[in-house]
């Protein structure tokens, strides 16, 4: 056994630093009174905000560390930076809300630490066994999440997530069980070099490859492995929820990204219509079963499945030696567009949740815009970046997907995208029109961090869609690297 070096730690620094805070704030909560788990909420950002210091100092370099099973690139650092802003905005929308439900356990924010300690994981492994732990990490925590408010509908909620989340794992398992008696290793890059010399059983290691696809295609809520998605994201405290759409979506992504583009190039022939046919089934599941919804947490699960399609569209064509980096990185880009419309349009909705789940149906939208102006023109902007309608940061995001299926060689695809994107518009439009059209009054709780948050994301969809260049160059130069 190898003895740690100093590479090896600085590999892992983030998520050691992140993890290291947790446990030790799990023991600091335990002299924090009651009444005052506001204090563990910000000692939790806090340990996020450092983390996420120390990421963006790495920013450009690259090791290997623990005998190559983890990995800091450009890539991963990219990764963390968006899994540790997403952690922080977590947070944010929380705060007011535990309190305003009865939520007020410094758990809760201990729990959400762990949950991104393990995301930042997923987005380092460079093993199939590290991203199986990292899965466990990021996940376990989550199943306790969607629980926690005690209610019947959380813990049926926490109760679904785990039941189905730990089949999902097992098909992890027997996937890397079955690559790793192809190639005798679970190393990615032993993988690939195993598989590129033509030794290893091929059916033996395109079926292991097509197991981890099922598992990492339930963490990302790609159908047909969305099933759990609606009453997950329904039953669950609206801040675990959104915590939930993003966070678990980008780690989920991240790994497919590393795992099939390092490991597997060489099945692309064998997967690419099968990564097809999820795409377009997702997107054409996802937007025709939002329409039909009248409860906007459940419309906003249906919306995150056909968002997972979207993505999707981005890794088709990673087979192609030449497309590949442009379409990943469209997809890295992608989840940033959707990360900050997805804070941002659940920041609305925890704005108007009332007790016993009132405040949840489009309908209670009903005369907002002439209330609350600012907040009505929010949701617009979130609304309308996730049809993806200029200026948004939606719409430069589809640009780039529908490019890159194009680039690969996959008009139809593109074109069940663009078809979808304009079906959405009635659903999520449908809301618009509540707003600004019909009568209603409304009422919405004032919390700082809420309305920061919501401000927040939707003056960068504007703005950021006027400058997109720089945030698309940062990933292709991460996936680049």
């Amino acid at each position: 056994m190898t003895t740690p070096t100093y590479t090896d730690f600085y590999t892992l620094l983030p998520y050691l630093i992140l993890t290291v805070w947790a446990c030790v704030l799990l023991l600091v909560d335990l002299f924090i009174p009651v009444g005052r788990k506001g204090i563990t909420a910000f000692l939790a950002a806090l340990g996020i905000a450092v983390t996420l210091g120390f990421s963006i100092t790495q920013i450009g370099a690259e090791s290997v560390g623990f005998s190559s099973m983890v990995a800091l690139d450009g890539f991963s650092t990219f990764a963390n930076i968006l899994l540790l802003s997403s952690g922080l905005f977590g947070i944010a929308l929380a705060y007011g809300y535990t309190q305003r439900f009865n939520m007020v356990r410094g758990e809760y924010y201990i729990l959400l630490l762990f949950s991104v300690s393990g995301m930042m994981l997923m987005a380092q492994a460079n093993d199939l066994i590290i991203v199986f732990l990292a899965l466990e990490l990021l996940s376990i925590p989550l199943y306790v999440l969607s629980a926690i408010s005690r209610k019947l509908t959380s813990e049926e909620s926490g109760v679904k997530y785990f039941l189905l989340g730990a089949f999902a794992s097992g098909f992890v398992v027997y996937g890397t069980a079955l690559i790793f008696g192809a190639t005798g290793s679970t190393n990615l890059a032993a993988i690939f070099a195993q598989a590129a010399a033509g030794v290893t059983s091929g059916l033996l290691l395109t079926i292991g490859a097509a197991l981890l696809l099922v598992g990492f295609g339930f963490k990302v809520a790609a159908a047909p492995f969305h099933m759990w998605t609606p009453d997950v994201y329904q039953g669950a405290p609206t801040s675990v929820t959104a915590f939930m759409a993003a966070g678990a979506k980008i780690a989920g992504f991240v790994a497919l990204f590393r795992v099939f583009a390092t490991a597997f190039p060489s099945l692309a022939p064998e997967l690419t219509t099968i990564l097809w046919a999820l795409s377009a089934v997702t997107m054409i599941l996802g937007n025709l079963t939002a329409i039909s919804q009248t409860n906007i947490k459940r419309m906003l699960a249906y919306s995150a499945i056909a968002h997972a399609g979207y993505i999707l569209m981005a890794f088709v064509p990673y087979g192609n030696a030449k497309v590949a980096p442009t379409a990943i990185a469209a997809g890295l880009f992608y989840l940033v567009a959707y990360a900050v419309s997805n804070f941002g349009s659940w920041g609305v909705v925890i704005a108007l949740e009332k007790a016993e789940g009132k405040g949840l149906e489009i309908e209670d939208y009903a005369g907002l815009a002439k209330k609350y102006p600012a907040l009505a023109a929010a949701m617009t902007v979130f609304m309308l970046s996730l049809i993806g309608f200029p200026p948004t940061l939606g719409m430069v995001g589809k640009f780039y997907l529908f490019r890159s299926a194009l680039a690969g060689g996959f008009p139809g695809l593109a074109l069940i995208g663009l078809v979808t994107s304009l079906l959405s518009a009635y659903y999520y439009l449908r809301v618009v029109v509540n707003m600004y059209m019909k009568e209603g009054d409304p009422e919405i709780e004032r919390e700082p961090w809420l309305a920061l948050t919501t401000g927040f994301t939707a003056i960068a969809t504007v703005v950021v869609s006027f400058v997109p260049q720089f945030l698309f160059m940062l990933a292709y130069t991460a996936v680049m690297r």
